[in-house]
C-alpha cells in the first residue's frame, strides 16, 4: 500500500514537471520566432536557437565559434518587446567585446570578425523590465 502512495506522488510530481517543462519551452518557441525579425536578409540564421529559462537575478551562458572573415549578427531577446535582455560577448579569456547594455539593450549588434574567436556570450534579465522570470533567446546570423 505504501509503495502504491509513494509511486502515485511520484507519478503526479512528475505529470506537473512536464507541464511546466512543455510551458516553458512554448514561451521559448514564441519569443524564438519575435527574434527571428532581427535575422533577416543579407543575415541567414545558423539555425542553432540558444535558449535558457532564467529566474530572478539568473543568468545563462552559451558558447560559441565565429569564424574569421565573417560578418555576424547577433540577436537577444526576451519577452514580446525588445530591451528585456542583456547580453554580453566575451572571448575565452573573458575579456568583454560587446554588451548591448551600453547601447540601451539594443537587440542586435552586427560585427565582423577577422580572425577566428571561441566566444561565451551571456545572458540575463533586464532588472528595469520588471520581469523576475523569463526565457532569453539568443539567434546568430551571418552575412550571406
Amino acid at each position: 500500500m505504501r509503495k502504491s502512495i509513494s509511486l502515485l506522488k511520484f507519478v503526479f510530481i512528475f505529470i506537473i514537471g512536464l507541464t511546466f517543462s512543455k510551458a516553458s519551452f512554448s514561451q521559448c518557441d514564441t519569443i524564438a520566432k519575435i527574434c527571428n525579425k532581427h535575422v533577416k536578409l543579407p543575415f541567414v540564421s545558423d539555425g542553432q536557437s540558444y535558449r535558457s529559462l532564467l529566474l530572478n537575478d539568473q543568468s545563462a551562458e552559451f558558447q560559441t565559434t565565429f569564424y574569421g572573415g565573417a560578418t555576424y549578427r547577433l540577436a537577444g531577446c526576451s519577452g514580446l518587446t525588445d530591451g528585456n535582455l542583456i547580453f554580453t560577448l566575451y572571448d575565452k579569456d573573458r575579456n568583454v567585446l560587446f554588451t548591448n547594455a551600453s547601447q540601451k539593450n539594443a537587440p542586435y549588434w552586427d560585427f565582423k570578425v577577422s580572425s577566428t574567436l571561441d566566444c561565451i556570450i551571456e545572458a540575463k534579465l533586464n532588472p528595469a523590465s520588471g520581469n523576475s522570470s523569463g526565457c532569453a533567446v539568443i539567434l546568430i546570423g551571418f552575412k550571406q
